[in-house]
């Protein structure tokens, strides 16, 4: 999408984070942007924000780990602007903790939230970007734990789930108009070492927020994951990084190098177990 300006974004996660940076970017860039979140309160100070700037912008409040809210939110799109030509699946959580620390409902709310809603948001918006024939945009933000497996298994699952998810339809898509990018952040300034904070409350009885977000700021690898995210990259350059890789329709998009020798060291395995049998007849 080389043209930007009069287009419309919808991005979920967009009050804070990430999902702000790339709100604010396309904003900047003249796309009309509906903001999703599930935090009224920093929705509308986003909101606020962005309209002293002249920016066209408005904003829905969904979950969108329940099908039926992003729905919701897909025809409030529609209906205030239109049209809608570029998603930004984008919200994401923390993810359900380390080996013997999980339950069934904290991998539901991490699947739900982080994978789920990237499904959900393809199957409902996919539909509205072909309708109008003008194309499109799909960008789901995975991480850099999506292609090495080095934070919680749950989150590990779900990364890895959407970067699957975006390059396998990149192609089928292209057929049809919309381009297919994967974003995978590394260390970006975001609350997702926070996000017990927007625990559903049908979850109240079956996950220990006050636990679950104790539990992210004691360990040793939280705290240094913490350090490293309190220091890390301004999501408004990320929302640059965005920006361009939509106008050039970038399969992948990485914020910085620094995980690059884990990639390339995973892949390295991978061959590895190739290599083991590679002289070897199999049985028939």
């Amino acid at each position: 999408m080389k043209e930007l300006a009069g287009k419309t974004a919808f991005v979920t996660g967009a009050a804070s984070g990430i999902g702000l940076g790339i709100a604010t970017a396309l904003a900047q860039a003249g796309v009309k942007v509906m903001m999703c979140d599930i935090e009224k309160d920093a929705l509308d100070k986003a909101l606020s924000d962005l309209k002293q700037t002249n920016a066209d912008v408005d904003g829905v409040i969904a979950d969108v780990s329940l099908k039926d809210q992003l729905q919701a939110a897909a025809d409030a799109t529609i209906e205030r602007f239109g049209k809608v030509h570029i998603l930004v699946n984008n919200a994401g959580v923390g993810g359900a903790g380390g080996y013997g620390q999980w339950n069934d409902a904290a991998w539901d709310w991490t699947i739900g939230v982080n994978l789920m809603s990237v499904v959900w948001g393809i199957e409902i918006f996919g539909p509205l970007i072909e309708s109008h024939g003008e194309g499109g945009q799909i960008v789901s933000t995975a991480s850099m734990a999506g292609l090495v497996a080095a934070v919680a298994p749950a989150y590990n699952a779900t990364k890895y789930g959407v970067v699957a998810v975006s390059e396998g339809l990149r192609p089928e898509l292209a057929a049809r108009g919309i381009g297919m990018s994967v974003l995978c952040p590394g260390f970006i300034r975001t609350k997702i070492m926070e996000s017990a904070r927007n625990l559903p409350g049908r979850y109240a009885d079956k996950i220990d927020g006050d636990a679950a977000a104790a539990q992210a700021s004691e360990s040793e690898f939280a705290k240094t994951a913490t350090d490293l995210i309190n220091k890390g990259i301004d999501p408004l350059y990320v929302g640059e990084l965005v920006r361009e890789a939509i106008e050039g329709d970038w399969p992948y998009i990485f914020t910085d190098t620094q995980f690059e020798p884990g990639v390339d060291a995973r892949f390295a395995m991978i061959k590895e177990g190739f290599d083991r049998i590679r002289d070897r007849t199999p049985r028939h």
